[in-house]
């Protein structure tokens, strides 16, 4: 985490960042005067990129501009604020870099964690990163010509930290203090120890403050937000349909960090009911691309004419990011789910292999982790060295198999796995839950029964009819343990608004998780999720050692430590049992328009948001 750009000479770095990382007494030397502003930030060490670089490595700086891309959505939408917690909103506007708003920091995909200076032209920092300083571009402009300025800066952060969606207010309340500290400078002062502050602080959108001022921000609405980014805002129909357009005076075209960026003239999104009304809408030319989450439909469903006559193209995009988590969750706010030794037998009646032999093939590997396919990821077998030495002062509320050693039950070829029920039915025993007659029931006589909630609209990973398909056949399982399980599909606004809120059972769950997880993970596992909306903790897990384990990450500068806090925390949630995981694609799939093209080298996390469209262009006409 240590920035060592403050020495004038290189070589003293050097020796000073070896002594640290060998001596940490070092690392707290009063250094502060040694700061200076500089065009990048990373979480460990140095950008990989220098001050003067000429484009980000894995863009194509002579991409040609022009063309459009058209592509596609599942559900609706009724707002274009994603920056709070009310509505259904347009999604790409907060995900895809360029859509609107921008910040003052870009993030580069091909390193775990750095960011450049986008409407800054630098950032400044001490040693212990107890501030961090930006310095606005004087020639940072909004899409109606008005500048960018500190005054929008500071409003921004302030309003999206007190009414914000509730992924802004953690990292907010962290803020002792934020000051103006030059015509184009702002400066935030934080309160506690946390290394991750000052890339947070880089990466909120900065909006006009004239356009919302007056207004209740936190409510959804259409209007037409005013950005300082490539895209402005051209067409909108409400639930349906939303044209981007590429902004000819855009401020920021020439920046290094956006060569070879934002090349298409005109970005679509269509928003469609179901993924099968989709996918015909590529197989006939209406969308430019299909990301493909089936291995079986990828080997034998792209045999439609323009795919054979070569107008459509299969492109496989590598990645070495964790797998995150996905699957059925459990919301143990509900008691049926407090006890780990019924998430467990839960988990043993979800016959893995017969699901993923049936969706897949037996193609995919399973998710063993929350960091799976990854070095964060907890190694098999008891915990060792700087791992269990951070969780042994907490071993007397630790789940059984953090210590010890933890993993998910293989499943068998066949739709019944015997062996897994038997498991299942002696753990609910002791948990008071015996079969009466056909039925699992307790003590009182109350039947084991629950709900689980899915959005008719499938997820960002897997189809509607995939999710379906894997819980029929769940359900169908739980029958032989005498659980009534039933399923509710929801619009994508329902299954939206009672997630937020938690009113739900068991539900699909998905959570990508980064190659530098930090302060995100307590708005996914925090104690705040247990009662707060819209957070991420949807199992409303309630964990010191999980807290403890955040906080390390946040807080060391050692980078071997802050693999084994990871591997820490992965352990907790793993060994948690809150979810039931299934597979997870370790390649993207795209099948797109064989005009469009993207550069040859690959970021590191591949197909992630900024690569496509972002890198990606049209080829030129002959």
């Amino acid at each position: 985490m240590r920035i060592c750009k403050f020495l004038n000479n290189c070589a003293i770095r050097q020796v000073i960042l070896a002594v640290s990382l060998v001596f940490p007494g070092v690392a707290s030397m009063p250094l502060a005067s040694l700061a200076e502003p500089t065009h990048g930030i990373a979480m460990y060490g140095e950008p990989a990129l220098p001050k003067d670089f000429s484009h980000l490595p894995y863009t194509n700086p002579d991409a040609p501009k022009g063309g459009t891309i058209r592509l596609a959505e599942p559900g609706n939408f009724d707002s274009l604020k994603p920056w709070v917690l009310k509505g259904n909103p347009v999604w790409p506007i907060l995900f895809q870099p360029g859509l609107v708003a921008e910040t003052l920091m870009e993030r580069s995909i091909d390193e775990p964690f750095t960011l450049y200076g986008l409407l800054a032209e630098s950032v400044e920092t001490d040693p212990e990163r107890s501030w961090v300083e930006f310095t606005l571009r004087p020639e940072a402009r909004f899409s109606d010509g008005s500048p960018v300025t500190v005054d929008d800066v500071m409003w921004s952060y302030e309003t999206l930290g007190t009414v914000g969606h509730p992924r802004y207010l953690g990292a907010w309340s962290k803020i002792e203090k934020m000051e103006q500290t030059g015509e184009r400078s702002i400066r935030l002062t934080f309160n506690e120890p946390d290394r991750e502050l000052a890339l947070l602080m880089g990466l909120r959108p900065v909006l006009k403050k004239s356009q919302w001022e007056d207004k209740d921000f936190s409510q959804p609405g259409l209007e037409i937000p005013i950005g300082s980014a490539p895209y402005v805002v051209d067409q909108v129909d409400p639930g349906r349909r939303i044209t981007f357009r590429r902004n000819p005076d855009y401020w920021g075209k020439d920046l290094p960090l956006n060569r070879g960026m934002h090349n298409f003239d005109v970005i679509s999104f269509d928003y469609f009911s179901d993924s099968n009304a989709m996918f015909e809408a590529f197989k006939s030319g209406d969308i430019d691309v299909w990301r493909e989450l089936s291995p079986l439909r990828w080997e034998n469903e792209f045999d439609f004419p323009r795919a054979v006559s070569g107008e459509v193209v299969k492109s496989e995009i590598e990645h070495e990011r964790p797998s995150g988590i996905m699957g059925l969750v459990m919301n143990t706010r509900n008691p049926l789910f407090a006890d780990w030794r019924v998430r467990q037998a839960l988990i043993e009646a979800f016959n893995f292999t017969f699901i993923n032999n049936t969706l897949n093939g037996g193609a995919e590997p399973r998710i063993t982790s929350y960091f799976a396919n990854s070095t964060l990821a907890m190694k098999p077998g008891p915990a060792e060295g700087r791992v269990r030495k951070l969780l042994e002062p907490f071993a007397d509320q630790l789940p059984p198999g953090v210590l010890e050693g933890y993993s998910l039950p293989e499943g068998s070829d066949g739709p019944l796995d015997r062996a897994g029920l038997r498991r299942a039915l002696k753990l609910l025993a002791e948990a008071g839950w015996t079969v009466q007659e056909g039925v699992l029931k307790n003590a009182e006589g109350r039947p084991f029964s629950f709900t689980i909630l899915l959005n008719q609209s499938g997820s960002a990973m897997r189809t509607a009819a995939e999710t379906q398909q894997i819980t029929d056949i769940y359900v169908e399982a739980l029958r032989n343990l005498g659980i009534r399980a039933s399923l509710t599909l929801l619009d994508t606004a329902q299954f939206i608004q009672r997630t937020n809120g938690y009113q739900f059972e068991m539900a699909w769950y998905e959570r990508a998780l980064s190659l530098s997880p930090g302060n995100e993970q307590r708005l996914y596992w925090g104690q705040q999720g247990v009662t707060e909306p819209g957070s991420r903790n949807w199992m409303g897990m309630n964990s010191p050692p999980a807290e403890a384990m955040i906080s390390e990450m946040l807080n060391t500068d050692d980078p071997e430590q802050f693999n084994a806090a990871v591997q820490a925390l992965d352990r907790i949630l793993t060994a948690g049992r809150y979810v039931i995981p299934v597979s997870y694609p370790p390649i993207s799939r795209l099948a797109h328009r064989s005009t469009l093209l993207y550069p040859d080298k690959k970021p590191l996390y591949g197909d992630w948001p900024g690569f496509m469209p972002g890198v990606w262009w049209q080829e030129a006409k002959k």
